[in-house]
């Protein structure tokens, strides 16, 4: 690791003017490109004290040996000189994005004496005609298929038009109409260029002008009496007409635009690219780039047109280019983009109307672009075993933790206050075995002493199964007057139960009866709820709640179970005792699934605890009625009308209820008596007094219902 004190420029060496610089380590491999509008106050940041830089960007100086820098005219040349050492060296530091696959183009060889219509992959060439990309080259061929009974463009390959040409028979779709067979001289090659030329310019989106030649043509041929010929004219139109539906009109005035979105996490970015023509979706396109430097959205938009229109000139640069962001500063970029289209390009931000429509279906598609690499990524065997080796290595364990279990609690300002478990088995999340928890043991928020309570919970049933079935001797003894407990329908004593559900949309998570494949059973052949331990316990948070972790299972006597915690601010790993954290590297398969079992933890807990609060602000009196279920509450709400005419009333009132006999009605009477009253309901918009309450099932503060003046509000934005 270098000292970047070691090569840290003199003062005043460095100029105050635009430039480029480069870092390269000992081996002089260039490891990372940058430009500046001031190159001395950008290389400045760089050798600051380590303490304050980010972690990417400490991991670059500290690996670097030098620094070099190339001083220019203005930013717009700063720019194209950025991207043309990015290109030639391949910086690991940089972003660099990745297609996730090789786009295939409609291609029109314009460069050739007979132009032929193909898809092609691949870099770009000089006099071809490139329309697209298309997401699949199916869609390619189908396009074409429906033109080339209205432009019969040769398709055919070089070897297949020679043969043709030497025998004097065309091939298939000469005979049948689809191609003008220039190689037998039906037509001259320079109508067979025209041909290619309209074909071009109705894939560019000049369709008007054909369709209403073509309407034309066959009114003529009708008027006289060439019904056959008016027919083929006919069929032409519902062609163009058809292969002009498979791209639908998106924006208005034959708008001529890309649109870019960015979707991106802590470590990885994905960009998506519409590219509209003519007002319709001409082609789409995405990348994956891994975040190995600190860098904001403006700054992933830079890098993405700078791949996306490094190699372009002409039409291919839109006239208009849409972002999520701008970069910083904007001028040099939009002057970069005008020069290398020839003409003004207009870069900016949709605010509204049919653009910003367009700009949010884009950025959903680099949503799911990146939840899908994410998904293929954590599937793939070899990049699992390679991060959990990588954690091993990190944390010094002995072999590599096959199961990983991670905790973390929620609370709304210390109301509601619950946990959750989430298990990883070889790095695959193991939805049967999660748990979640309430905490009952205090009141309030503290998150270090919910940690310790429920890990000391979780471990205990571990113990006691043990103890059980004779495979520990220790007198840790399980149940200690507290009966705290966890697992699926298990009260802990105070009548809470730990239940096992996905805490997204309460469906039962894993299948009742059936044990999972590392998972004890009873004799009676149920899974035990807590019987296979972990090789590695990973809690939210970073030294106090590590600390509260260890402390709990050292009361217990365990210590062959390894603890860690993930902070979010830095992603920093603590182990217990440590005073300095483990840095794992930005771009670690290790890190990234901890972060990963991290944020399931999180879910899990968040889930559990907005179910919890929701169903506390519907709780009503007649909740804590014995035998009253939701039909007969509603009965007597919609009977009296509130809760409060409904406490007023009397029991032989009450009687007339459908379903409500005596016994019931007595039992009503005594629960609401005995209940305190609520307080008055406000209305919001106007401040008024209500005379009722609102009625049970109803959440506050729903449109229409008035909120109560005790009632919490929805403060779901200071949740933990």
């Amino acid at each position: 690791m270098a000292d970047p004190s070691s090569y840290r420029p003199k003062p005043g060496e460095i100029p105050d003017s635009p430039g480029v610089y480069r870092f390269r380590d000992e081996h002089r491999r260039v490891i990372y490109v940058g430009k500046a509008k001031s190159l001395r106050q950008r290389l400045a940041n760089y050798f600051q004290d380590l303490a304050g830089l980010h972690p990417r960007t400490r991991t670059m100086v500290t690996t670097a040996a030098s620094v070099e820098w190339t001083v220019v005219s203005t930013e717009v040349e700063a720019l194209q000189l950025e991207y043309s050492w990015i290109k030639e060296y391949d910086p690991r530091f940089n972003v660099k994005y990745r297609d996730d696959k090789s786009y295939p183009y409609l291609a029109v060889t314009m460069n050739e004496e007979f132009p032929r219509v193909q898809v092609m992959r691949g870099h770009k060439k000089k006099g071809v005609r490139y329309f697209g990309p298309y997401g699949h080259a199916w869609a390619i061929r189908d396009t074409v298929d429906l033109l080339l009974r209205v432009f019969p463009v040769r398709t055919c390959s070089a070897g297949v038009f020679k043969n043709a040409a030497r025998t004097g028979r065309p091939c298939l779709l000469g005979y049948i109409g689809k191609c003008s067979a220039p190689c037998v001289d039906r037509v001259s090659a320079e109508e067979h260029r025209e041909l290619a030329e309209e074909f071009c310019d109705f894939m560019a989106g000049r369709t008007g002008t054909h369709l209403r030649r073509l309407e034309q043509r066959m009114t003529e041929a009708a008027e006289d009496m060439e019904y056959e010929r008016a027919a083929r004219l006919r069929d032409d139109i519902g062609a163009l007409r058809k292969a002009m539906e498979k791209s639908a009109v998106v924006l208005a005035d034959a708008t001529d635009a890309d649109l870019i979105a960015v979707a991106e996490d802590e470590l990885e970015a994905a960009v998506q690219i519409f590219h509209v023509r003519g007002g319709r979706v001409r082609g789409q396109r995405g990348w994956v780039t891994d975040k190995v430097e600190e860098i904001t959205t403006g700054a992933l938009v830079e890098h993405a047109l700078q791949q996306l229109y490094g190699e372009e000139t002409g039409d291919a640069v839109p006239r208009e280019v849409l972002v999520p962001a701008l970069p910083d500063p904007v001028e040099p970029v939009q002057e970069w983009l005008t020069g290398r289209r020839g003409s003004g390009v207009s870069l900016r931000i949709p605010q509204r109307g049919d653009k910003r429509a367009l700009m949010e279906t884009v950025q959903r598609n680099a949503q799911q672009a990146l939840a899908l690499h994410k998904t293929r990524r954590a599937s793939d065997l070899t990049t699992r075993s390679r991060a959990l080796e990588e954690i091993a290595d990190a944390l010094g364990l002995d072999s590599a933790p096959l199961r990983i279990e991670c905790y973390d609690v929620s609370h709304l300002q210390g109301d509601d206050v619950v946990a959750s478990m989430v298990v990883f088995e070889d790095g695959l999340a193991r939805k049967s075995e999660y748990r979640r928890f309430q905490i009952k043991s205090f009141a309030g928020q503290d998150d270090v002493r919910s940690l310790h309570e429920v890990i000391t919970r979780r471990f205990r049933r571990y113990l006691a199964d043990k103890e059980r079935t004779g495979e520990w001797t220790a007198g840790t003894g399980a149940s200690d007057g507290t009966g705290a407990s966890g697992g699926t329908g298990a009260s802990d004593g105070t009548g809470v139960s730990d239940g096992v559900t996905d805490g997204v949309d309460g469906a039962p998570v894993g299948v009742p009866g059936e044990p999972s494949a590392h998972t004890l059973t009873e004799d009676d052949g149920r899974p035990k709820r807590f019987a296979y331990p972990p090789q590695l316990v990973v809690v939210d948070g970073g030294a106090p709640q590590v600390a509260a972790a260890r402390r709990a299972l050292d009361e217990l006597g365990i210590d062959d179970i390894a603890v860690c915690g993930l902070a979010k601010r830095l992603e920093e790993v603590w182990l217990p005792d440590d005073d300095d954290p483990v840095v794992l590297p930005r771009t670690s398969e290790g890190l990234y699934l901890l972060q990963r079992v991290r944020d399931e933890a999180h879910r899990f807990a968040i889930g559990y605890q907005r179910v919890k609060r929701a169903k506390r602000f519907r709780s009503g009196p007649l909740d804590d009625v014995p035998g009253l279920g939701d039909t007969r509450k509603q009965a007597l709400i919609k009977h009296f009308g509130s809760v409060k005419k409904l406490r007023s009333a009397t029991i032989e009132q009450i009687r007339e209820v459908p379903g409500i006999g005596r016994k019931t009605a007595e039992v009503i009477a005594a629960a609401l008596a005995g209940a305190a009253p609520a307080a008055p309901a406000v209305n919001t918009a106007t401040g008024e007094i209500m005379d009722d309450v609102e009625e049970p099932g109803k959440t506050p503060g729903s449109p229409g219902e008035p909120v109560s003046a005790g009632a919490p509000d929805d403060r779901r934005g200071l949740e933990r």
